[in-house]
């Protein structure tokens, strides 16, 4: 099934239904999910929120940071940190 297929029977609802199957596990009925199941189910998530939703209210969305990690203030302010080499100790 191609891509504009999938959206076009997509409904909320189902996407609602995938959503919580992926996150216990199983369906509605107790059923465990296959391997294949979910990984249908994942890629019809992404598919969905990608079409309908804004990034930030997607699945595993991480904002921004102000500074990225390791920046040079960040190392910095650990009194030279960044100026010392690494010394591994036996």
């Amino acid at each position: 099934m191609d891509i504009n297929a999938l959206l076009s029977v997509l409904t909320p609802e189902i996407y609602e239904k995938f959503k919580k199957a992926i996150e216990l596990g199983k369906w509605e009925s107790g059923e465990k999910l296959s391997e294949e199941q979910r990984a249908t189910c994942f890629q019809s998530l992404i598919a969905y929120e990608h079409e309908y939703l804004e990034k930030e209210q997607r699945t595993a969305y991480v904002p921004p940071k102000p500074t990225p990690c390791g920046s040079a203030k960040n190392e910095a302010n650990e009194e030279g940190a960044a100026d010392k080499p690494l010394v591994w100790k036996k």
